[in-house]
């Protein structure tokens, strides 16, 4: 894998749009499901659009990174807490990751840099 990570975002209450800068301003290109319930498309859109990386965020930090992982076999963490530990899941290999509600340019660039590290060495 090489390029630009195609990074799909599902925030509960219809955020995302700061992640989404910082996975641009690293060298990402980022999808950001609109309205309320989007982690709950989050499987989905990425399955569409043939993302590496799909973030999810909610109250719980995981119904959407389990439903995307039950329904198409993406590997997943859930209720990650920070960028660095974002981070750290795409760097273990998952491809969805779920938290509670953020919404940081931090966390968006700390996802691209992890799977840069990971996938374009390779």
């Amino acid at each position: 894998m090489t390029g630009k990570p195609l990074v799909v975002i599902g925030h509960r209450m219809g955020q995302g749009h700061k992640i989404a800068k910082g996975v641009e301003a690293a060298g990402g290109t980022a999808i950001v499901i609109e309205g309320m319930l989007a982690d709950m498309k989050l499987g989905d859109v990425m399955h569409e659009n043939h993302a590496d990386i799909g973030l999810s965020f909610c109250g719980s930090g995981g119904a959407g990174a389990i439903t995307a992982s039950t329904k198409y076999g993406y590997k997943y963490k859930q209720y990650q807490k920070s960028p660095a530990a974002f981070a750290e899941c795409i760097k273990s290999g998952c491809q969805v990751v779920g938290g509670p509600f953020m919404d940081t340019e931090e966390l968006g660039a700390a996802v691209v840099k992890a799977w840069k590290e990971k996938y374009e060495q390779q």
